[in-house]
């Protein structure tokens, strides 16, 4: 006689409880490709400002506009955040920090750091 798999048809996303590693894994995930879909926009303000001396001037006025500061804040998290990620699996790939205790403790660093960092460069900046 066959047994039926019972397994779920439709998984429910916010009810599985990821660890805090795969967390940061796809928090990596989505800071890659934020820092990829901004290409363009970054392109074309360099364009702008190589062009003549008003078009300098108005891609200052765009880099300075209120209304993208969560814009330019989301993909400063998303540089440091990639940038110690990249760090972290670098060292994992070379066997550092793969013990259980350090391999959450690494995770919560990078979680924590990344948002941290953004918040030195903004009271610098400001």
């Amino acid at each position: 006689m066959m047994t039926r798999n019972k397994r779920p048809v439709f998984i429910n996303l916010f009810q599985i409880k990821l660890p805090v590693a795969g967390v940061m894994s796809i928090a990596h995930r989505a800071a890659g490709v934020l820092m990829f879909v901004s290409i363009p926009f970054w392109l074309f303000v360099l364009e702008l400002s190589l062009k003549s001396p008003q078009d300098f001037a108005r891609a200052v006025e765009i880099m300075q506009c209120n209304w993208l500061m969560p814009f330019y804040l989301l993909l400063l998290w998303s540089l440091f955040h990639h940038l110690l990620a990249g760090i972290r699996y670098l060292l994992l790939d070379i066997d550092i920090g793969v013990e259980k205790p350090l391999f959450r403790q690494t995770a919560w660093t990078v979680l924590v750091a990344a948002p941290v960092l953004v918040l030195l460069i903004l009271a610098v900046a400001i």
